[in-house]
């Protein structure tokens, strides 16, 4: 028995299909079982069956005759199909795991985030804050593209997965600036980020 999620358990049963067919189970020509029989042997409705019938004829893998049954058409096609299905089901194993690695990235940034304010808090605040953060910071230019834009419309962790955690402005220091606070030339952005965003914040703010 196939135990498939239930918005895919129609896409399982037919792998499981385009599989047997592969290993001999069934031969070309050859009528397969109805929909009733199908349906009781995975355990799901005859609509599920026939959905998964449909997406194997429409791949050329059996053919469907109307009041006559259901017929094994082609060996290759049913291979072709799982090749076709195996690559899209890597591509979304990919991309599920690339979402688990962003979402685990914007949590390490915000600890970091939290932490690095607790510190700098907690110490002397404008001496602290314009000590250099190796890496750490940078000027904005007078052509920079953002100058006068807030931190909340420039979508800054989208783009370079890095946190502003303080702007230095002359002899004032904005800590944890809140997404209006705007941009100017030769602000100071101070932010957080892993070692790879560094480059990013860089020519993102300056590009």
């Amino acid at each position: 028995m196939i135990n498939g999620k239930s918005e895919a358990q129609y896409q399982t049963i037919a792998r499981d299909i385009a599989s047997r067919i592969i290993n001999n189970e069934w031969v070309e020509n050859q009528m397969i079982s109805g929909r009733s029989l199908l349906s009781s042997e995975y355990n799901v409705s005859p609509e599920t069956i026939r959905r998964a019938l449909a997406l194997l004829s429409d791949m050329k893998v059996v053919s469907i005759k109307k009041n006559v049954g259901v017929y094994i058409l082609s060996i290759d096609n049913a291979k072709r199909y799982l090749s076709a299905f195996d690559e899209t089901k890597n591509q979304r194993d990919m991309q599920n795991e690339l979402k688990q690695l962003i979402e685990k990235n914007s949590i390490i940034n915000k600890r970091m985030h939290e932490l690095l304010s607790m510190l700098i808090k907690s110490q002397n605040t404008i001496s602290y804050i314009k000590s250099r953060f190796p890496d750490y910071e940078v000027k904005i230019s007078s052509d920079s593209k953002l100058i006068g834009k807030n931190i909340g419309s420039i979508r800054f962790w989208q783009n370079t997965q890095a946190t502003i955690i303080a702007i230095k402005r002359g002899q004032s220091v904005i800590i944890s600036p809140g997404p209006d606070a705007e941009l100017y030339e030769n602000d100071t952005v101070v932010f957080v980020g892993s070692s790879s965003a560094v480059e990013k914040v860089h020519l993102y703010l300056n590009g």
